[in-house]
Parts: structure tokens; C-alpha cells; sequence
């Protein structure tokens, strides 16, 4: 919880939560307000959000807000719908249309929580409209076909991380899966059904969801897993740390920055000229997929989208459609 950022200074105030974990403070705007609304400050990032990353944005969206309503001279029971919309538009200027909406949901989630635990009488961001934002397409960066090929063709397989790289990798190509669900794997999760080897994905929401292996990508699987002498370890995780450069392994399993690193190390020693991430192979894998005859609601399937519509961001079929298009521009 260390992203809960305190803004109060009071030692006696921070004492009064008790047996709250020390680490999660509270904005000073809702100290004032007593040891319940700490407390249902508190409880709110706790125990109402359990992604990790969800917790993380609103904290700091309700930290960014309340240290502007302390500059501003207003107590927690003053904020008026006035305020909030003076607030988000303030944000309008200095960040993008999504951010300010992600800005403003986790104020008007965090509102309605304190309202509903009786802290204050009515939410004062339920009124407040957000900016207008539509997109048809979205902005990751994916490698080209050819580019993708390259990256994992100019993976080292004679080492244990190289074959884990390229398993790691494969899994985000081959399963459309979420960085951080391919992080959350654990060795268990690669089971046989029949002939055939399934993943286990641990997705968004703690909901499950099993895709069968990509034939190549069981190829880079098996060759890891053996390599790495894992198969016995059924709790441990499946993508884990190096020791330094020892070329070994260690029981942790890799995190999301763990990963991204690695994947710009791949991809300048393949020469790939986009500049990608963990979320491009989910883009390259769906315009693969969809490239080759796949139906869109089959990519949704694959994808775990709720919506068509989300899953429609990472086609990307039209842009050589338009490239194409623009060359016939000619003088």
C-alpha cells in the first residue's frame, strides 16, 4: 500500500487508525474529519479495489486532488460540485481525455464510498461531466509482422534466460494475454488436456481464463520448462528472475518492469525500429490472428474483452490499408 502518499504530518492523527497497517495514511483534508473518516478513507483503497493497479491510479488521482483542495483552503465537508468541476478542468490542460476521465471516476468512486459510510452528505463529483473522448483505434505501438519475427528469431536458445525470454514473450503473442497475467502464471498453469497443453491465465477481476497453447508456443514452453528444471515446482512461478548474470534462476516470479526491460533489450538487439512494449504483443497477436481469417468475436473470446468494441482498438488491419492508399499520392 505504499502508494497511499500521506499528506498529513501528525504523528498523534496517523496513531488514531489503530490497527490499520502503518503504511496507509490519509490525506489531512480527511483527517480533520475524525478517526471514521480515516477509516473509511482507508477501507476504500483496502478493501473496495483489489486490483493492484486500479488501487494504484485512484490513490494517486485522490491524493493529486486532495492536496489541491488543501491549497485551496477547503475542508472535506466545503467541497462543492463547483470545486470538482474547477478541478477536472483544470486537469483538462495539462493531461489527455482519458486521464482526466480515470481522474475523475476514481474522485466520484471515492465520493460515493464516504457518502454511503455517512462521512459526508452528498457526492460532489456525481454532477461533474468529464471531457468527451471516442476512439476507434488504439495508440500501442505493435511490431510489424516482420519485426516480430525477427525479435524472436534473434533470441539466444542455447541459454536458460534466453529460452525463458522467448517463452515469455510467445505467451503474450500466442495468448493475447495481459502482461500482468502472464507474470501471474505459475507452473501449474501449463497443464496437459488430452494431447494438447493449455494455459491458465489469471486475468483482471481474479477471473480465470484457459486458452490452449499455440503449437509454437508449446515448443518454447517445453524447452523452458526442461531447461529450467521446473516441472516439479507446481506452486512456483513459471517466468521468474535471473540471479544477476549468472544465467540462473531464483524462485521469484518476474513483475511487470521486469518485463518491459526485457523486451527493449530484445528488441534493440533485433534492430526493431518501433518502439514497443508488453502490451504490443497483445496488439500483434489479435492483428495476426485477425490477418489470417479470424472473427472478431473469436478475438474477443481469446482476448477476455467484454466488449467488441475494446477488442476492435488492437486491429490494426485498415493502417496498411491506408499506407497503401497514400501511395498512390503521386506528382
Amino acid at each position: 500500500m505504499s502508494e497511499l502518499a500521506s499528506h498529513s504530518s501528525s504523528d498523534a492523527a496517523a496513531a488514531t487508525l489503530g490497527t490499520l497497517p502503518a503504511v496507509v495514511v490519509v490525506p489531512s483534508p480527511v483527517m480533520a474529519e475524525g478517526e471514521g473518516a480515516a477509516r473509511r478513507y482507508v477501507e476504500f483503497f483496502t478493501a473496495q479495489i483489489r486490483n493492484p493497479n486500479t488501487r494504484a491510479a485512484y490513490a494517486r488521482a485522490a491524493s493529486a486532488f486532495f492536496s489541491w483542495c488543501e491549497q485551496h483552503g477547503l475542508t472535506l465537508p466545503a467541497v462543492q460540485p463547483v470545486h470538482v468541476a474547477t478541478y477536472i478542468e483544470g486537469l483538462g490542460r495539462e493531461l489527455s481525455a482519458p486521464s482526466v476521465k480515470q481522474q475523475l471516476a476514481a474522485i466520484r468512486m471515492l465520493f460515493d464510498w464516504l457518502v454511503v459510510g455517512q462521512v459526508v452528505p452528498h457526492n460532489p463529483a456525481s454532477a461533474v461531466r468529464g471531457p468527451k473522448h471516442s476512439t476507434s483505434k488504439g495508440k500501442t505501438r505493435m511490431p510489424t509482422r516482420d519485426e516480430a519475427k525477427a525479435l524472436l528469431a534473434s533470441i539466444p536458445t542455447d541459454s536458460l534466460i534466453g529460452l525463458r525470454d522467448r517463452a515469455l514473450i510467445g505467451t503474450l503473442l500466442f495468448t493475447f494475454a495481459r502482461v500482468s497475467a502472464a507474470t501471474a502464471l505459475r507452473v501449474e498453469d501449463y497443464y496437459p488436456v488430452g494431447k494438447r497443453w493449455w494455459l491458465r491465465l489469471h486475468e483482471k477481476g481474479g477471473k480465470h481464463h484457459e486458452m490452449p497453447a499455440h503449437h509454437s508456443l508449446q515448443e518454447y514452453l517445453d524447452a523452458y520448462i526442461e531447461a529450467a528444471g521446473i516441472q516439479q515446482d507446481k506452486r512456483g512461478p513459471l517466468f521468474r528472475t535471473a540471479e544477476g548474470r549468472t544465467g540462473r534462476l531464483t524462485n521469484q516470479p518476474m513483475s511487470q518492469p521486469d518485463v518491459y526491460r526485457m523486451i527493449q533489450r530484445r528488441a534493440g538487439a533485433a534492430g526493431v525500429a518501433t518502439k514497443i512494449g508488453c502490451h504490443s504483443w497483445r496488439a500483434r497477436g489479435i492483428t495476426a490472428y485477425l490477418e489470417n481469417g479470424g472473427l472478431l468475436e473469436h478475438a474477443q473470446q481469446m482476448a477476455a474483452h467484454a466488449s467488441a468494441r475494446t477488442t476492435k482498438l488492437y486491429d490494426r488491419r485498415g493502417e496498411q490499408v491506408s499506407l497503401d492508399e497514400v501511395e498512390r499520392i503521386v506528382l
